[in-house]
């Protein structure tokens, strides 16, 4: 099976007068079609930076990058935006919703900018927040008056109008309590249901589990794995790395009374 997204050996040098921050240190990932994949670590490790790479809004320094079998090195600038336009759905954690708009016409903003006749661009949305299972009632309120899982799910609605292969989710659970941020991972998982490739950005070893796979980035480079088992941040991760206690163990030992 060939990757739909491939990256290999990239790094990402930002030059200023101040000097040069090497943020990706040869950084390879591959990402098989229909595959949930999270990519988690501590706040500055380089995972938006690595995410801005994939969604085509970044080049690497050096490196390559296949996006769908195409070199996105290769593509002007045009090709570029219809790439994002049609291959890519980006989820951000802040929503990046026009609170004067109504929840179906932020939905229907992506396909402003084609030719597709406005009955068509209606039908799309309606589909998309079909697919995020938010109530019809709902369709015409304003951003201000929703909720934040709410949000959230008419943020991915938007991100699924022009049906794209892939989806980018940056911390999409991140101003979420648990409950709503449960609700939005179940949408993701019946995106992938449908067969939509999934990369999701968390710094929350709980929801990294929930992916087919999690990769870690610490420092700009990758360690699979070692961030959720040394940090745990949800209640699901703090119960699987609880200490074991030997059945021979005094569990009073070292208590004073």
């Amino acid at each position: 099976m060939r990757p739909v997204i491939n990256i290999r050996n990239v790094h990402r040098i930002f030059e200023s007068e101040a000097g040069c921050a090497h943020i990706l240190h040869n950084v390879s990932l591959a990402v098989n079609p229909g595959e949930f994949v999270a990519i988690t670590g501590p706040s500055g490790s380089g995972k938006s930076t690595l995410m801005n790479i994939l969604g085509c809004l970044d080049k690497p320094t050096a490196g390559d990058y296949y996006l769908k079998g195409l070199n996105v090195a290769e593509l002007d600038d045009d090709e570029l935006t219809e790439v994002r336009a049609l291959s890519i759905g980006f989820v951000f954690q802040s929503f990046n919703l026009l609170p004067r708009l109504s929840v179906i016409e932020n939905v229907m903003l992506p396909l402003s900018y084609t030719n597709v006749p406005r009955a068509q661009r209606e039908m799309r949305a309606v589909h998309a927040l079909q697919a995020v299972t938010l109530p019809v009632d709902h369709w015409d309120h304003r951003i201000s008056e929703l909720s934040g899982g709410q949000m959230q799910r008419v943020a991915i609605a938007r991100a699924l109008v022009n049906d794209p292969p892939i989806i980018l989710a940056d911390e999409p659970t991140g101003n979420l309590n648990f409950k709503i941020g449960a609700l939005v991972m179940e949408t993701f998982h019946k995106l992938q249901e449908r067969g939509k490739t999934i990369v999701l950005i968390t710094h929350d070893p709980g929801i990294a589990a929930e992916a087919d796979r999690a990769v870690t980035i610490r420092d700009g480079r990758i360690h699979d794995g070692a961030y959720i088992a040394h940090a745990p941040q949800t209640l699901h991760g703090a119960i699987d790395n609880l200490p074991m206690i030997s059945a021979h163990a005094n569990p009073t030992k070292g208590v004073k009374a």
